[in-house]
């Protein structure tokens, strides 16, 4: 049974951001499409001016972002496997749970294209021509979002990847899609990341549209009652201002060369 902790002392948090500042610096851990494509920059010194306190973020895959939360090592965790998060909430480690705003993922590769998949919607069907054309693939290996959704696709067409055309590189996304431009390789992208690296890699993007290649985001606190030592005041005014009308138009707003990268995407209000 999840356990639900009232949200009135969140609005009280941001309330409390608006006179004053809070007490302790937030941590977060997010996720590294976060962080490549700009956004987090763009978003933070907002809240931050808001809030009169300072945020604090490391940047890793999802799978190692939860970890933090479930260490109690941050304050509030902004990720994109929501499997895992409704997990990381049940197991009782984080609170709170709220839509924040999607992208999709992209199939990306060389424009030479090799493995012809170039145009496909299906991610399936183009993960198959790709895998049986021999091109390679580059994985970001990392159990983060973008690595749990590849493997996912994979199991989902009944093949495991691996030989000396899978590269699992243990990176971040844009680490990943730097290796593959420079292999002249296929991988899988979240799009905002893609974007902007697409001039650095001179990747293009070869499958994309299909519904399956959605990829929303969650943020998510850190149970006090597991960690009293976490900043909890802070973790919630955060959230509070991240799903406000205000943090969701700066999310809407935020672009880079004139393409929106993310979409708010907070229902509850």
């Amino acid at each position: 049974m999840k356990e639900r902790i009232t949200v009135s002392i969140a609005a009280a948090a941001l309330a409390l951001c608006a006179a004053s500042a809070i007490a302790k610096d937030v941590r977060m851990a997010t996720t590294t499409s976060t962080d490549n494509s700009g956004l987090l920059q763009y978003l933070l010194p907002k809240f931050e001016a808001d809030c009169g306190c300072k945020l604090r973020y490391t940047a890793v895959g999802t799978g190692a972002a939860l970890k933090l939360g479930q260490n109690g090592d941050v304050d509030v965790v902004l990720v994109h496997a929501r499997a895992a998060e409704d997990k990381f909430v049940a197991a009782g480690y984080g609170v709170n749970r709220r839509d924040v705003m999607y992208n999709d993922f992209v199939i990306v590769g060389p424009a030479s294209d090799p493995a012809g998949i170039k145009g496909m919607r299906d991610p399936l069907a183009a993960l198959k021509k790709l895998h049986a054309s021999g091109a390679t693939f580059v994985s970001r290996g990392d159990d983060s979002g973008t690595n749990k959704k590849e493997l996912a696709y994979w199991k989902a067409i009944g093949i495991k990847p691996g030989g000396p055309h899978y590269l699992a590189v243990g990176q971040g996304m844009g680490q990943t899609l730097t290796v593959a431009g420079e292999k002249q390789a296929y991988t899988l992208s979240d799009r905002a990341t893609y974007t902007t690296y697409a001039a650095k890699t001179g990747l293009q993007i070869m499958v994309q549209g299909d519904e399956r290649l959605l990829n929303p985001y969650g943020v998510i606190a850190v149970n006090p009652k597991r960690y009293p030592k976490v900043n909890y005041e802070g973790a919630m005014a955060f959230i509070e201002w991240l799903t406000s009308d205000k943090g969701q138009q700066a999310i809407g707003d935020y672009r880079f060369k004139g393409a929106q990268l993310f979409h708010p995407d907070y229902k509850n209000r």
